[in-house]
């Protein structure tokens, strides 16, 4: 992606603490493993709501999707949307900024996105240096199947050596990818290393197998090449040839009815607005058209993929921009465009018509769904929403809910993120609330969350609570910082998706509120029984700490459903026979315990995996003396993945322990004998 025709303004924002997991699919089962759909299944997608402005994409998890100028590709009836990641801080030239990594997501339907975490290890010393903010970047990743070795190709740009391009290959469609040999090109090869010599990128797989690289050439002044790749798709052949197109740069190539066409960015200008144009080939080493242009504007963005869509009635060529946020050296805020192109009767592409929204019948699909917190109370939901950043300061934002039950408030979530680099931590705090949205009498919780802790891509912010509330009474959730420099940000909604509460804007310091007509701020609540294991001091009889969001500390984390940085205990990886495993929990003092909840794991392909067959709920008030108060034998696999509640008479206990006497190895993806839970939760 060049970028010298940026004017940027300074760099800002700093490293949230993060750590991308490399996933060990050998081992642990990746979470990339999907079920394939089986179906057909028409979906609707959105890239607008219906006044024509850009929405945010949220993941299953609440999370927005952050994945940028890369592609969608389709593998076993799944769709995979590959891209570069932003939300740790990354900034374009901003010496310091760390490189966030590439990232994939998994869907069944293109509107429901599963996070499946990173497609290598992007935090090692070598990658850090190849790709941070103090050089050019990395960007780009396109993943193919090779169907004679049966491995994925991964292809993404770099400015580390002469080519511009490293390889890897993997065994699923997310990983985990390991380093191949540097490709040998035949343009640029041993140009000088470091310099802007490669750019952009696409590799396309034709119809006989056959691979083919198409990359922007800098030292030329941004002209395409299409070069024939080897048989395992890890380099080039030397055969070749230019499309002499300056000027140029996000090439994406695809077949339709024996004709060959790329689309490109027209002009270049990384980061930036720009028009799509096309050429056409009989051959792809044969002689292209003229370009023709497609669009003045690719819908707000700039042209990232195309993508050969089976539906029903034949295939569904797929256009994808990236809708960059204005430049910006961070471009965690971007958004996409998806629609389909259309074509003459003569096989020319028509002029791209952007749409609000489309419908798609898939080949193969499926209805997805959100992974809502288990005891969800209330929500806005996820539709709709866009962003805005002025919270900090005498700036404070509010939105209000109605409980459904009487119980325990037991979490809040706001979605926010951080921009400018604030100088303090986000708080959120709850109060009660009146009929006009406006918080009122004395604060009844209040978390601040470090901004070291904040991505710069619109997340949800959870705030562990514990507030006895009633039913039909009304809360507010206050968002306030008292950062001097930067902001935070909100997810919003003027279509009032959240009846029952609403928005407020303070510009006082919370002195007072006015409530804002029919706004929805992105958020969540969960009323439950208060949860004794956040806290306490968790052992075990062995736990693996290595990778993929393993470890003791994930067990009582808060994070119901397994991901690939919280995916929970599990014992040890390295046992092939049945055995026993116990995980103990110190609840620090004597309580009152009646409920033990056992959280499955829950990532596509592994629902239920490591859950024991024969298992005991013990208590103890020292530690050494043990009261089972639950025993089941023989008990089925939860392989809906919903959470395994376990009654009790009221007990008085400090310590709790679940003893796994007969575990499973019946995960097909590691089919060592372990106990595994995705969290832990004690009431």
């Amino acid at each position: 992606m060049h970028r010298s025709a940026i004017q940027v303004g300074p760099a800002a924002g700093k490293r949230v603490a993060w750590l991308l997991a490399l996933l060990l699919a050998a081992t642990f089962g990746a979470f990339a493993v999907q079920v394939p759909a089986s179906a057909a299944y028409t979906t609707t997608v959105t890239n607008f709501n219906t006044a024509g402005q850009q929405v945010i994409r949220f993941d299953t998890g609440g999370n927005a999707v952050d994945a940028h100028d890369g592609e969608i590709a389709v593998f076993n009836g799944v769709y995979y949307l590959y891209g570069t990641s932003y939300d740790c801080g990354f900034r374009w030239q901003g010496p310091g900024a760390a490189f966030c990594g590439f990232k994939s997501y998994s869907s069944p339907d293109l509107v429901h996105w599963t996070d499946e975490g990173p497609l290598f290890d992007a935090v090692t010393p070598t990658w850090q240096t190849r790709c941070n903010g103090a050089t050019y970047g990395c960007y780009r990743p396109h993943v193919v199947r090779n169907a004679s070795t049966g491995l994925y190709v991964l292809w993404v740009n770099t400015y580390d050596n002469s080519n511009g391009f490293h390889v890897f290959t993997g065994t699923a469609p997310t990983g985990p990818f390991t380093e191949a040999a540097v490709p040998t090109l035949a343009v640029n090869n041993a140009a000088p290393v470091g310099g802007v010599n490669n750019g952009d990128h696409d590799v396309f797989v034709d119809d006989d197998g056959t691979a083919y690289l198409v990359y922007t050439d800098w030292r030329t002044g941004g002209d395409l090449v299409i070069e024939r790749l080897n048989a395992a798709y890890l380099s080039g052949t030397g055969s070749y040839t230019r499309l002499n197109q300056g000027s140029t740069e996000a090439p994406a190539m695809f077949r339709r009815d024996g004709s060959y066409y790329v689309l490109f960015s027209d002009p270049n200008c990384g980061y930036c607005t720009t028009g799509t144009s096309y050429r056409r080939a009989s051959s792809p080493l044969g002689t292209w058209s003229a370009k023709t242009l497609l669009t003045p504007n690719s819908c707000g963005g700039q042209p990232a993929f195309v993508t050969a869509m089976p539906v029903t009635g034949g295939t569904s060529y797929l256009y994808g921009s990236d809708l960059w946020n204005n430049a910006a050296p961070n471009e965690a805020l971007a958004n996409f465009y998806w629609g389909p192109l259309t074509f003459a009767g003569d096989g020319s592409i028509n002029p791209i018509a952007c749409q609000n929204s489309f419908p798609l019948a898939l080949v193969s699909g499926s209805a997805g769904s959100d992974r809502d917190p288990a005891d969800l109370d209330r929500t806005g939901g996820a539709a709709d929403f866009r962003s805005y950043c002025d919270i900090g300061g005498s700036v404070q934002r509010a939105q209000t809910f109605t409980a459904s039950r009487t119980g325990t408030l037991s979490s809040v979530s706001f979605t926010s993120f951080q921009a400018g680099t604030p100088t303090a931590g986000l708080t959120l705090d709850v109060y009660q609330a009146d009929a006009s949205s406006r918080p009122t009498g004395a604060v009844l919780a209040s978390t601040t969350v470090a901004a070291g802790s904040v991505g710069w891509s619109p997340r949800n912010v959870t705030a562990r609570t514990s507030v006895a509330v009633t039913q039909g009474s009304r809360y507010a959730i206050v968002v306030r910082s008292a950062t001097t420099g930067g902001c935070y940000g909100l997810a919003y909604n003027d279509s009032a998706p959240y009846p029952g509460g609403g928005g407020a804007y303070s510009s006082n310091g919370g002195a007072t509120f006015s409530a804002e007509a029919n706004r929805t701020l992105k958020f969540q609540t969960t009323i439950g029984t208060t949860n004794l294991a956040p806290g306490s001091a968790v052992s075990a009889s062995s736990s693996f700490e290595g990778c993929c969001g393993w470890g003791l500390a994930k067990l009582t984390d808060g994070q119901n459903t397994s991901t690939p940085t919280s995916a929970g205990w599990s014992s040890t990886n390295s046992t092939g026979a049945n055995h026993t495993e116990s995980v103990q929990l110190d609840l620090g003092s004597s309580k009152v315990v009646s409920r033990v909840t056992l959280h499955p794991r829950s990532d596509a392909g592994n629902v239920g995996e490591g859950f024991p067959a024969d298992f005991r709920i013990e208590v103890s008030a020292n530690g050494s003396t043990w009261t089972a108060v639950a025993v089941r034998t023989a008990y089925p696999k939860p392989v809906s993945g919903t959470a395994q509640a376990f009654d009790f008479g009221a007990q008085t206990a400090r310590y709790v322990r679940i003893l796994g006497t007969s575990l499973r190895n019946t995960n097909p993806n590691d089919p060592l004998y372990r106990m595994q839970f995705a969290e832990l939760a004690i009431s």
